[in-house]
């Protein structure tokens, strides 16, 4: 069951992800973790040269795994760099590896001691991973793991645009609802 005190941690954020002053924010990365389009590319673009360098020692990252850098030229201290699954249909592990991205990146922000984490959308975009899906799963696990471990004190999911601010505040009001349906079921058993 997830707790209400887990819920009021996540906060949805509409803007631009390597802007924020959060003390990690995560990157949704490719294999080599060298770089490449999308939240991938500004982040390394706004972070600067360095961070290229480190991650040419990290030697790359399995999908559904992470890895942490400095976070050189950004307002964020790490990089939590995470490698999501490419959407094949659903039929090849695709939520369970875009879950295991959250969990491992708050994971590896706790053993850091970074308390805020800023998440992109993982997989939506040139990896093809369906919105709506992709969302559900994000929100589900972030809100088990702050659940679980309540050390991490805030968690925010950065969207780019309107049309996904939508999405997310879907997904966040279904998981609410369905915990007060289930706080309401335990209460009358």
């Amino acid at each position: 069951m997830i707790e209400q005190s887990a819920l009021k941690k996540i906060v949805l954020y509409r803007g631009d992800i390597v802007k924020l002053g959060v003390d990690a924010i995560v990157n949704a990365a490719n294999t080599s973790l060298l770089g490449g389009g999308g939240v991938d590319g500004a982040i390394h673009r706004a972070a600067g040269k360095e961070l290229l360098a480190e991650c040419y020692t990290l030697h790359g990252c399995a999908v559904g795994q992470a890895k942490i850098t400095d976070a050189y030229a950004l307002p964020a201290l790490k990089i939590i760099h995470t490698v999501g699954p490419i959407w094949q249909g659903g039929h090849a592990q695709e939520a369970d590896l875009l879950r295991s991205c959250y969990w491992q990146s708050l994971s590896l922000a706790e053993q850091h001691g970074l308390r805020t984490v800023a998440f992109p959308a993982i997989s939506t975009g040139a990896y093809g991973y369906p919105l709506k899906q992709a969302t559900a799963i994000a929100c589900q696990t972030v809100a088990e793991y702050l659940t679980r471990h309540p050390f991490i004190n805030k968690v925010y999911f950065v969207v780019f645009n309107i049309n996904a601010e939508k999405v997310y505040q879907e997904a966040l009001a279904r998981l609410i609802e369905s915990e007060q349906i289930q706080e309401e079921e335990t209460e009358q058993a």
